[in-house]
């Protein structure tokens, strides 16, 4: 799959989208970004979804992203799998597996990768990848963008629509996807190509 559209006016749509949401969401202070990742996190542990499900990938939020660690530790407490991205970047192919974390303490001690969030070394090959094993009931999706259709607006690599399309071929199927923005990542419409993968459900700081 290319990690960016090959025609140049969704692949310009696209990066304009991104600096505007950038820029919308750099505005944000730390103590509003915290304020409404609360708000998400409790609507998340209310959902009925995240209630059924035992095998959840979510990420290692970055500084402009929804703050996932009240959601890893909740995780934890209720003993629910825990899967993480690992980020394989060679040459020109991108490649993510969703690993297993353990406890919060294994979360702390992995490395920092140049985008400044922990995931594990690259020789890190003992951990359990999701689809090798059970599949997942539900993936927490990061993200730059999304619209109210299920359009989500990544970071051009493709990471995650590669990964999804993974999972399809897994036995279980495709797990339930939930997006969790900050209002200001909500967008009016998403440009969005064939590559892209519809997500089910966005979670922000607004009223549904």
């Amino acid at each position: 799959m290319p990690t960016e559209p090959a025609w140049p006016p969704l692949r310009a749509a696209k990066q304009a989208m991104r600096r505007e949401i950038k820029k919308r969401v750099a505005a944000l202070d730390d103590q509003e970004k915290l304020r409404q990742s609360r708000v998400i996190s409790q609507k998340l542990f209310q959902h009925p979804k995240y209630a059924r499900c035992e095998r959840i990938a979510v990420f290692l939020s970055m500084h402009d992203e929804v703050r996932t660690e009240e959601i890893i530790q909740d995780l934890f407490k209720h003993g629910k799998t825990c899967f993480m991205p690992k980020y394989l970047t060679q040459g020109t192919s991108n490649h993510m597996d969703m690993v297993k974390l353990t406890s919060m303490e294994d979360m702390m001690s992995l490395p920092l990768t140049s985008w400044n969030i922990r995931q594990p070394a690259a020789a890190d090959n003992t951990r359990e990848e999701a689809l090798e094993t059970g599949g997942l009931d539900l993936i927490l999706m990061p993200g730059l963008g999304f619209d109210r259709n299920g359009n989500r607006l990544g970071r051009g690599k493709g990471f995650y629509d590669s990964y999804l399309e993974r999972c399809m071929k897994h036995p279980k199927g495709k797990p339930y996807t939930i997006a969790l923005a900050f209002r200001e990542q909500l967008c009016q419409d998403i440009p969005v190509g064939d590559n892209d993968v519809l997500i089910d459900e966005v979670l922000c700081d607004v009223l549904d």
